[in-house]
């Protein structure tokens, strides 16, 4: 077989990984998916941003809602942005900066109490528990925490759930989460996660669409009919790990007109991306050393 005809045949089996029906040689070089939008970039694997950056535009062609993304993957050196700076009506997605804000103001030492109400809020979506730790924590609090964390976009309100979230923040948040740093100890970043992980059955939809067997997912949604019932604000945040992949996923929505169409379309985007680096991994693992051509 001559140097190309490997190349191309690589190129093959790495685009097939990734799951979004390539079936024809791609030449070294060639950029099949320029004409898509660079939603997702990495300098290390180019034809997979490629790819999934022609997916991604294709599950959300034609969709009326407005979207906010930012996806990492530090271990491929991966990452996915749209509209990423743009802002979104927080919803109960905010829920996980009010825990992690109290977390910051204790040093992590939670009562009894604030542990009852944080996994009410987290697991359940409790407002009820959200608006007292809400108060615990208060704006200052609040606002500390994002000041620490370096989410400098997210523009709070007094009503929790229509605080102004970015993709980009969110993303810069769970980034926080499952990343050693100076702002959470290991015990609190644990703590969210966990919570995360154990949210209700009827709750897990969103970033998590298109998960296999084998990933450890943490997620946490938001969703409210505001102003009007004719505009859904659906948002999902999710954290994925397993062998071989970890990385963080913000889908931010508006203009939905009902909550089950921003869900679609949020899960849209998230089933790109999670087959995308489910399979590409899965490539990897099965191909020790082998080097794909860019």
């Amino acid at each position: 077989m001559s140097v190309r005809a490997r190349t191309s045949a690589v190129v093959i089996m790495a685009a097939s990984a990734i799951g979004l029906g390539v079936t024809v040689a791609v030449p070294a070089g060639a950029r099949a998916a320029s004409a898509s939008p660079a939603i997702c970039v990495s300098a290390a694997h180019p034809l997979l941003a490629a790819r999934m950056s022609g997916g991604i535009a294709s599950a959300l062609h034609g969709r009326h809602s407005a979207v906010g993304l930012a996806v990492a993957d530090p271990g491929l050196g991966l990452s996915c942005t749209l509209n990423a700076g743009s802002h979104f009506v927080a919803a109960s997605a905010i829920k996980v900066t009010i825990l992690s804000a109290l977390l910051l103001k204790t040093a992590g030492h939670l009562t009894a109490a604030q542990r009852s109400l944080a996994r009410a809020m987290i697991t359940q979506s409790s407002n009820t528990a959200a608006d007292r730790l809400w108060a615990e924590v208060g704006i200052g609090g609040m606002q500390r925490f994002l000041n620490r964390a370096g989410m400098t976009q997210t523009r709070l309100n007094d009503a929790w759930g229509l605080t102004e979230l970015t993709a980009a923040n969110e993303l810069t948040l769970l980034r926080l989460l499952t990343s050693p740093g100076p702002v959470l100890s290991p015990a609190s970043r644990s703590y969210v996660l966990t919570l995360m992980a154990q949210v209700i059955a009827s709750q897990r939809w969103g970033t998590p669409a298109g998960t296999g067997a084998g990933i450890a997912v943490h997620v946490k949604n938001g969703w409210l009919p505001y102003p009007t019932g004719r505009d859904w604000r659906i948002n999902s945040l999710g954290t994925f790990a397993g062998p071989g992949t970890a990385y963080q996923m913000a889908i931010l929505t508006s203009g939905n007109p009902t909550m089950s169409y921003g869900i679609g379309t949020i899960e849209g985007a998230a089933r790109v991306i999670n087959r995308a680096i489910a399979g590409f991994v899965a490539w990897l693992r099965a191909h020790p050393g082998a080097t794909i051509p860019s």
